[in-house]
């Protein structure tokens, strides 16, 4: 393992400062060999994965430290629905509902500490967010750095505001560059690739890398099982080029995955990488030296389009170009998250009519569009900002038909080959806050609201509520698919033709197992017929209910069919 740390370290930054960088590591690895957990798992996926996504203060209670709440929701609620929590930045931060951290090393105590992410990882498998593209503005180590104090001089990434920075890959419209004052009056010009609080990390400086190193073991020792590189793909920058998908950058991701595979080989990797879907597999690798798992960004906009189109050929299509490169690597299949819904991942895949066809529907339901500066100093949609629920839900359909296009969504995605995330505003229900989002001035305010958890319990428990139908339709589907070894994230998919565009359907194979998934993507009623897949009988796991040569399917009705046992 030592000569692949000391490969990369000498290709990042040549023979004699990567033999001096990897000495380095070498102590670094160890000083926390001993300090972290040791985790046995019998596979490196299984069926009953499932990511539930929450801000740690997503629900609130008075008195109560939210990650406590948190807790209490998980145990109560989810304990045989999902597997691991991905807690969002749950750190001290200045902007960006948490991604502008201040210390890396400390939990916001509006939040609760230590202890508390401690407690929810002796229930669940956590993950854990590594902001290493940026830091905030305000915190402690860049006021160090404009302080100009050892060891922080070239902690950031600096340029004259003359260079030409115009092939820059630009995911927001504001500013590449911003000026800061150092303490002796000198101005500098800090890389800033998503706000002006956000500055960027430069990973040229080793001490940079083995910094930001440090942060993972530390992460691993407080219990974090899965580590999210969040906007990874900026890391490292190169005047001249796009500064995205660097060489450099995979190799910065292949040297964490080397350092953890030697002391901490139970770690998974997830890049976050919101762009076009051959780029964001490329961090997949080799599929053994870099990320374990990437987020599947394609499928939150490309199954909006087919719920709202009624037409399932661009998912079918595009669902029969996923692969893996091994089996030790699998999707991160998402619709929602903290974020809105990424459109540059289907570039290439909509038109543009199709495109606007969901940015009117967004913003008939209240939602807003942000957008991205082109290098030709054009502007673009990067993301529709709307609740999952309102975007496939819809707001002018009848509840149960509401009900019925949401579930749908849901159930798509735990189908898939790959891990399934569920967002917690997802699991609940819940429809856009358009008073947060106003009175925050924030676009993604929209899917970000804080419920208080006495009023989620009470919600809850009334059957008629739109947020007990959705969590109980959600909570049967998973609590299915984790039993189910065809729905194992490695298991064969095919998304097959069977006759009507408006049917998506999804053939999952294991040795042991043989599922049909069907989606009625449409207003009207489909009918399918069984037997080229099946011979006798057939069980939806879902109703229960028995079937021989076809099925009719309600529109946006959902059925896993599999041959009685």
């Amino acid at each position: 393992m030592a000569s692949t740390i000391e490969a990369l370290l000498t290709r990042l930054y040549g023979p004699e400062t990567g033999q001096q960088t990897a000495e380095h590591l070498r102590a670094l690895l160890a000083r926390w060999q001993d300090r972290l957990p040791t985790v046995q798992r019998e596979e490196q996926f299984s069926a009953r994965d499932v990511v539930l996504i929450t801000y740690g203060d997503s629900l609130r209670q008075p008195d109560t430290p939210p990650l406590a709440t948190l807790h209490r929701f998980a145990t109560e609620r989810l304990r045989d629905l999902v597997s691991a929590i991905h807690i969002l930045p749950f750190y001290p931060y200045s902007s960006d509902d948490g991604f502008s951290v201040m210390d890396f090393y400390a939990v916001d105590p509006a939040l609760g500490d230590w202890s508390h992410v401690e407690a929810l990882s002796d229930d669940f498998a956590l993950m854990f967010d590594a902001v290493f593209n940026h830091a905030s503005a305000q915190g402690d180590w860049f006021q160090r750095f404009l302080a100009r104090e050892p060891g922080y001089e070239n902690l950031f990434m600096t340029e004259s505001p003359d260079t030409d920075l115009s092939q820059v890959t630009r995911p927001r419209a504001t500013p590449l560059l911003t000026p800061f004052v150092r303490a002796d009056g000198e101005t500098v010009h800090v890389w800033t690739t998503f706000s002006a609080d956000q500055v960027d990390f430069d990973a040229r400086d080793p001490l940079t890398v083995l910094r930001l190193l440090d942060v993972l073991f530390f992460y691993v020792s407080k219990g974090a099982q899965i580590i999210r590189l969040d906007a990874i793909a900026y890391l490292w920058k190169i005047v001249g080029t796009s500064s995205i998908h660097l060489p450099q950058t995979h190799d910065v991701i292949r040297l964490m995955r080397a350092a953890l595979d030697e002391i901490a080989p139970h770690v998974i990797l997830i890049t976050e990488t919101n762009v076009p879907h051959a780029e964001n597999v490329s961090y997949f690798g080799s599929g053994t030296d870099e990320a374990q798992m990437v987020y599947n960004f394609t499928l939150p906009p490309l199954l909006f389009h087919t719920v709202l189109s009624g037409d399932a050929r661009k998912l079918r299509e595009w669902v029969n170009t996923l692969t893996t490169p091994s089996d030790r690597t699998t999707f991160f299949n998402f619709t929602a998250s903290h974020d809105g819904i990424g459109v540059r991942p289907v570039e290439g895949i909509l038109t543009d009519a199709e495109l606007q066809a969901l940015i009117a529907h967004v913003e008939r339901t209240g939602g807003r569009v942000n957008y991205k500066k082109n290098s030709d100093g054009t502007q673009s949609p990067y993301e529709l900002n709307v609740t999952y629920v309102d975007a496939l839900a819809g707001i002018d359909a009848p509840q149960d038909v509401q009900l019925r296009r949401f579930v749908l969504s849901q159930a798509v995605g735990m189908a898939l080959a790959g891990v399934p995330a569920i967002y917690i505003h997802s699991l609940l229900g819940s429809r856009n806050d358009i008073d947060g989002m106003l009175a925050s001035g924030i676009n993604r305010r929209i899917n970000r609201a804080k419920l208080d958890y006495e009023t989620i319990q009470a919600e809850l428990a009334d059957p008629h509520s739109f947020r007990a139908q959705v969590y109980g339709a959600l909570a049967h589907l998973l609590r299915i698919r984790t039993a189910q070894p065809a729905f194992h994230p490695n298991a064969a998919q095919t998304a097959l033709d069977v006759g009507s565009d408006g049917v998506f359907a999804l053939l999952r194979t294991s040795d042991d197992q043989r599922i049909l998934a069907l989606y009625n993507v449409s207003d009207t009623l489909q009918t399918v017929g069984l037997t080229p897949y099946f011979e006798g009988v057939v069980q939806d796991l879902i109703s229960g209910k028995r079937y021989n040569d076809t099925v009719s399917l309600e529109p946006y009705a959902v059925m896993w069919l599999t041959a009685e046992a």
